[in-house]
């Protein structure tokens, strides 16, 4: 699903935010990312959607050296992966429905087929009775489910997400987290970029740590692979 081969990336000069950086995460695995502020986290996320690319090394999503993906695929290799950001970043003067179905009708989907895709992604995360409510009407908890289905609607084989439970209390952090859980067992690969270690102590899944841009320990149920 993704592979990395000793991945190098620098903003400036010869400081890397990722240094040497090789991993591997199977289709289907449940994975967390985690490590201090800085050490590579977010830049890693970018890296597997083509937000970035990297100064050195070579990257493969589905197979696909995203590395060199020439920009007119690069809309394509996003539609197959949902992205949920900590801020939620929803439509402020758009609904529910709408903020859930933007992809679709950018892709052409008609109304009947947009409104069926959003009342199961919303039915999956309890919210089927928010449909025409505006995300200033929700709750933190109730907007990132929002935006959890928003980034499921499209039936993605990868979902990414950074910090998604940051601005979330304890109890709503475990839903969250319980959702995540349902769509893995989907088949869909998650990769979770978070420093709260208490959500992932109770999750029981491979934990990949970071530190100054270099994968320090990769574990899973206290066995730690070869690195």
């Amino acid at each position: 699903m993704i592979r990395f081969y000793h991945i190098f990336k620098s903003y400036s000069g010869d400081k890397y935010s990722l240094s040497d950086l090789s991993l591997h995460i199977a289709p289907g695995e449940f994975v967390f990312l985690t490590g201090a502020s800085g050490a590579g986290k977010t830049t890693l996320l970018k890296l597997v959607i083509r937000e970035e690319v990297p100064t050195k090394g070579q990257i493969l999503v589905y197979g696909r050296n995203v590395s060199s993906l020439p920009i007119s695929k690069i809309p394509k290799l996003r539609r197959s992966i949902g992205v949920v950001f900590q801020d939620f970043k929803l439509i402020k003067n758009k609904t529910v429905f709408e903020n859930v179905t933007f992809v679709l009708k950018t892709l052409g989907f008609d109304m009947k087929e947009r409104r069926m895709r959003a009342l199961n992604v919303l039915k999956q995360v309890g919210l089927q009775s928010k449909i025409h409510s505006y995300p200033q009407q929700l709750s933190g908890g109730e907007q990132q489910r929002v935006a959890i289905a928003r980034a499921i609607v499209n039936d993605p084989v990868l979902l990414l997400a950074d910090e998604p439970t940051g601005n979330l209390d304890p109890e709503m952090s475990a839903e969250i987290m319980k959702l995540f859980a349902k769509i893995n067992m989907r088949g869909t690969t998650v990769l979770i970029a978070t420093h709260d270690q208490v959500l992932i102590e109770s999750m029981q899944q491979r934990v990949l740590v970071l530190d100054g841009g270099r994968l320090a320990t990769d574990t899973a149920n206290g066995r730690v692979y070869s690195l």
